[in-house]
């Protein structure tokens, strides 16, 4: 009997496997022979079910393998979990063998090549779909447009496209997509169920939004510090389109937003591109009355900060707009809204779906306009630059590893540089006073002249303070990137000779740099290449100390925090021992000196006590639901990527049961934690800080602490005095007016705005840096000094504003208050960073404080 069961089922399976062939070989044929629609190469109609990345792709293989001549698949690179990362090229027949010239044409267009663009040529529209993951909608209607762009039936289309060259990226985040449409497809109903209450309308954390390190793609356009980004702004660069279109979605009980945005809108947004706004705003208008769908322009949606998928296209040229159709994660495949209607996946699709062919139809029909204009913007940007300021410097005095990161940077963005021949003297602004003053300019100091093609992103990218026409911002109001990295830096109003001779750089000096056995190798300690070259030394188990005062060696200054790897304590190395320090100094990007003699000509000698041994830390940080999904992920790309260093992640939902006592270093990134440590598993952890541990608490975890027995970190109690004398002088303040809520709340808000941070840089958290330090703030901290046992590291004054929009509440809490610190806790140090020195990775000049707090404090 059961050698009978078992020989069915093989015939069963055999069969089954015979068919399964079969029909995989018809579709096959079938493919090959005809285009097929989505919904016959899919098996299901778009809106049933969402698609994963694979099959899409298979889909667009399917749909460019039937348009040879018409559309060229590009794969432009992968995501850090190898999904393919692709475009597809789309023209007619006559204009596809000519797709090189629409592309060099652009760039001539816009002066980044020699010779005379032609305005004859085609325009180009980039299609962008599914920056955040979770907005899977816009996967699911690209496949609509595209059979629509394959589709020689489809005559409105095929006439578009005799003015137009589309590109279309069918997924710029595969990673975040397939995390949600996994996810939805495994908990989903197999008979609908639109209820909000229902699984399926509710992600689990991280959710799918964000890409494999949890950063959002859609904020880092002009920051490229994601692999997708990257990879994403090459493409985008040697095309240079006239339109950018980025698709999302929003909360599922709105309706669809299209252009024109809402304020603010940039000052340096030129009149064109705020009248093509809408332009393309009546376009869609069209479509969407025609067919009495609900929609809204001018709120919400503005057009100022440099981060996202429609203004860094608008100030690389293009005109950029944001489509939001209401939806998200939440909306599953139907979902019960709240007026009483259910929204479909099939009907967000339909929006998308339009408004793509009204892009596309605007670009055609706008042709002559769109590259007139085009060539225009970059004209006047390379021979009328606006603002007050004509040439940026960047001393060449600046640490080399971050001046070289920032070149880098400039070369990403096509942004054209030299290097001053001579010392000048002139006047600027200086970024590290912000005053305006005498300055020189020394030879080789990086010089960016206003006069070039991408001027406009160059003021954007580095102007002091941005003219901000309304409060009411959707994102951070300050960027500029001498901040950002950290630059000792001038903005000038005149034109300044750059055709100084490119500096070159060794990565060893020194009297004994051509030596075969220096006595030891110095490393300065001014930013994170140099934090990477510690944390490689360390994983080859070179032994590294580090220097806790000042001293001078062999003429050369050195500042607390030097690095010193000595030749003594390393012997087990042998002859690799100087290979490996110089190799991995050529690889981190930063530069040693090698020396004779332990002796130093003044201060402490290289075996003083106050040299201190770096022993390698056992890293460990919290993720997990209670933490925000971000700040994890800022912590995780910045050991993975940015350092290539170990680290443990621990979620919460086992924290409790996890022994700490392996562990040398905990990282709480910002979150709240009232549902992860309770009284019992507080006292754990402090157990474990007393016992030699090193806890970092950033901004939300900071704030959890401030309120727990034993930690000094604690919150300015509010003046009841005060209060009660504001209210008498004037009894009226609480009667507040309905529609000024919005605006009230500004009050309260700091919108991403610089502040200097006065530093005790005697601590090692804030070695490597002067007694200032540029931070990009973003809470009003509102905290009071630490008290006796505790040191405060860096701390915000009086008159501290840089720029940026801070609200008239806010700023008085953002007056003496604590921002960065330590507090010693038996043996341990608990290291409270109420701001975020990590933030979206771009913040290059935060990083190296962090490095500190992981391999210095408390050694």
């Amino acid at each position: 009997m059961h050698l009978f069961t078992s020989g069915r089922r093989l015939l069963s399976l055999f069969a089954a496997f015979l068919l399964l062939s079969f029909t995989s070989r018809a579709q096959t044929t079938d493919a090959a022979g005809s285009l097929l629609t989505p919904e016959q190469f899919l098996g299901y109609k778009l809106g049933a079910q969402f698609t994963p990345h694979a099959e899409l792709l298979r889909y667009v293989a399917h749909i460019t393998a039937h348009s040879p001549g018409r559309m060229k698949l590009v794969r432009y690179g992968s995501t850090y979990e190898k999904r393919p990362l692709e475009v597809v090229q789309i023209a007619n027949a006559e204009t596809f063998g000519r797709l090189e010239d629409v592309r060099h044409n652009n760039l001539k267009l816009a002066g980044l090549e020699s010779g005379s663009g032609q305005r004859q040529m085609p325009g180009v529209c980039w299609l962008s779909y599914n920056v955040h993951g979770n907005e899977a909608v816009s996967s699911e209607a690209v496949m609509q447009v595209l059979y629509d762009l394959a589709n020689p039936q489809d005559q409105q289309m095929q006439d578009w496209l005799k003015n137009t060259v589309v590109i279309v990226d069918p997924c710029i985040n595969p990673d975040g997509h397939d995390r949600y449409v996994n996810w939805y497809n495994r908990v989903r109903n197999q008979s609908v169920n639109a209820s909000p209450d229902s699984w399926e309308h509710h992600e689990p954390w991280p959710g799918g939004r964000y890409n494999h390190y949890y950063f959002d793609l859609n904020r880092d356009w002009a920051w490229q510090t994601q692999q997708e980004t990257k990879q994403r702004i090459a493409l985008y660069n040697q095309w240079l389109p006239e339109v950018h279109a980025d698709f999302h979605e929003m909360g599922p009980n709105n309706t669809y937003y299209f252009s024109p945005a809402a304020k603010p809108y940039h000052a340096d947004l030129t009149a064109w591109q705020r009248k093509f706004q809408g332009v393309l705003g009546d376009y869609n208008k069209v479509a969407f009355d025609k067919n009495n769908w609900l929609y809204f322009t001018r709120e919400v949606y503005d057009l100022y900060a440099p981060t996202y998928g429609d203004t860094w296209p608008s100030f690389n040229g293009a005109i950029g707009m944001t489509y939001e159709q209401g939806g998200g994660g939440p909306a599953g495949v139907a979902y019960a809204r709240l007026d009483g209607d259910t929204l479909t996946l099939a009907q967000r699709i339909a929006h998308h779906h339009a408004a793509s062919r009204a892009t596309i139809q605007a670009t055609a029909e706008r042709h002559d306009d769109l590259l007139r204009e085009f060539q225009t913007y970059f004209a006047n940007a390379a021979s009328k630059p606006q603002g007050e300021f004509k040439s940026y410097v960047m001393a060449a005095g600046n640490d080399p590893g971050q001046l070289r990161a920032f070149t880098q940077y400039l070369d990403r963005n096509q942004i054209r540089y030299g290097y001053a021949p001579k010392r000048t003297k002139t006047r600027g602004f200086n970024y590290t006073t912000g005053k305006t003053g005498d300055v020189t300019i020394e030879p080789r100091d990086v010089v960016i002249s206003m006069y070039q093609p991408k001027s406009t992103l160059v003021k954007v990218l580095f102007e002091p303070k941005s003219q901000l026409e309304d409060s009411l911002t959707y994102d951070i109001t300050s960027w500029a990137l001498p901040y950002a990295f950290g630059l000792k830096s001038y903005a000038v109003a005149g034109r300044l000779d750059a055709s100084g001779s490119t500096p070159t750089t060794a990565t060893v000096k020194g009297s004994a740099a051509t030596a075969d056995r220096p006595y030891a190798y110095l490393a300065r300690w001014n930013s994170l290449q140099d934090v990477r070259f510690l944390s490689r030394l360390l994983q080859q188990k070179v032994k590294v100390r580090y220097a806790e005062k000042a001293f001078e060696s062999e003429g050369q200054q050195y500042a607390p925090g030097t690095l010193i790897i000595t030749r003594t304590g390393n012997e087990g190395l042998g002859n690799r021992f100087d290979q490996l320090v110089r190799a991995q100094a050529d690889s981190a990007g930063t530069t040693v000196m090698a020396v004779k003699s332990g002796f130093s000509t003044s201060g402490r000698d290289l075996g003083s006590s106050s040299v201190h041994f770096v022993k390698q830390p056992t890293v460990a940080v919290v993720a997990g639901p209670g933490v925000d999904a971000t700040a994890f992920g800022e912590v995780w790309h910045f050991f993975e990527q940015q350092l290539g260093y170990p680290l443990t992640v621990l979620g919460t939902d086992y924290l409790s049961r996890v022994s700490l006592n392996k562990y040398d270093v905990l990282i709480l990134p910002n979150g709240g934690y009232s549902d992860v440590y309770n009284d019992r598993n507080l006292e754990n952890l402090k157990a474990w800080v007393r016992d030699g541990g090193r806890l970092i608490a950033m901004e939300g975890a900071a704030k959890f602490l401030s309120s727990k027995k034993d930690f000094l970190l604690k919150s300015k109690t509010a003046d009841s005095t005060a209060i009660k004398k504001e209210l008498k002088a004037n009894p009226y303040r609480l009667l507040r007016r309905y529609g000024d809520a919005e605006r009230e709340e500004a009050e309260d808000a700091v919108q991403g705005s610089i502040y200097r941070v006065q530093l005790d840089n005697t601590h090692p958290l804030a070695f490597g840096y002067g007694d200032t330090y540029f931070a990009l703030v973003r809470n009003p901290l509102n905290y009071s000094f630490l008290g006796k046992g505790g040191w405060n590291v860096g701390v915000i004054k009086k008159n501290s504003y840089s720029a940026g929009f801070t609200g008239t509440k806010a700023r008085k809490e953002l007056t003496d208050t604590f921002v960065v610190g330590a507090q010693d806790l038996g043996r341990g140090t608990v290291v409270y960073l109420g701001d975020n020195p990590l933030f979206r990775a771009f913040w290059q000049s935060g990083k190296l404080m962090f490095g500190n707090a992981v391999f210095l404090v408390g050694q």
